[in-house]
Parts: C-alpha cells; structure tokens; sequence
C-alpha cells in the first residue's frame, strides 16, 4: 500500500491522505475545488463551471502523482448541494473526460464543505 500526496493538489486538511494505492488501484478521497497553495489558503473559483475545472485539475494532479490518469477511472462519486447543478456538471464531466465513461454516481447532498458547489471522490486504476 502506497499513501500519495502531492503540492499540485490542495493538501488534506483532516486525517487522511489525498489518495492510497492498493492492489493496481487509487482510491482518491474527497476533493474540493480548492486551488492549491502552500500558505494555507482556500482559495474555490465562483461558479460550477470554474469548480468543476478546479476538482478535475486536483484529481488529475492525484492520479498523476500516483502512476495514473482520468482515462484509467474506473469510479467517480461527485457530491452537489443543488440537484440543479447537475446538468452544468454532466456537461464538464462530459467534456473533460470525452469518450471514457467510468461509473459514476451523483448525489444532492446539501451543504458542502466552505461552500463549494462539487466534491467528488473517485476509483481509478494504475
């Protein structure tokens, strides 16, 4: 078992890594659209659009950091406090993974963490 953590993602805030490793497989934890930074800020972009960019640049700078990449996700979980988000999230998901289509759930989940408007946690292979 390998535990990741890398600067190109915001750090974990609790007591948990960014991802581990197991058995050919990342298991990514939680992300927020957090930029990441090294002073301790927060800093989530305005709007779905924005943080749905921001969540997908955190979760491939993971999988990058773990040996592997958004065309090896086998699972995505994504958390939004509004079902009405969810056409504006499928349509970034879409976008940004193209043809690959990993199982997936979506879930109207009320607030989220400093007011985010996505958080995901996903499966991938190595």
């Amino acid at each position: 078992m390998k535990l990741i953590e890398t600067a190109d993602a915001p750090r974990p805030a609790g007591h948990y890594s960014q991802a581990v490793v197991a058995n050919g497989f990342v298991f990514v934890a939680g992300i927020l659209p957090i930029v990441p930074a090294t002073d301790g800020t927060r800093t989530i972009p305005d709007g779905i659009e924005a943080q749905m960019r921001q969540v997908f640049a955190n979760l491939r700078a993971i999988l990058t950091a773990a040996g592997s990449d958004l065309h090896k996700l086998t699972s995505v979980q994504i958390f939004v406090p509004q079902i009405e988000l969810w056409g504006a999230v499928n349509a970034i998901y879409a976008e940004l993974l193209g043809t690959h289509k990993p199982a997936r759930t979506v879930v109207p989940c009320g607030p989220l963490h400093y007011g985010a408007l996505v958080e995901l946690n996903a499966i991938a292979t190595t």
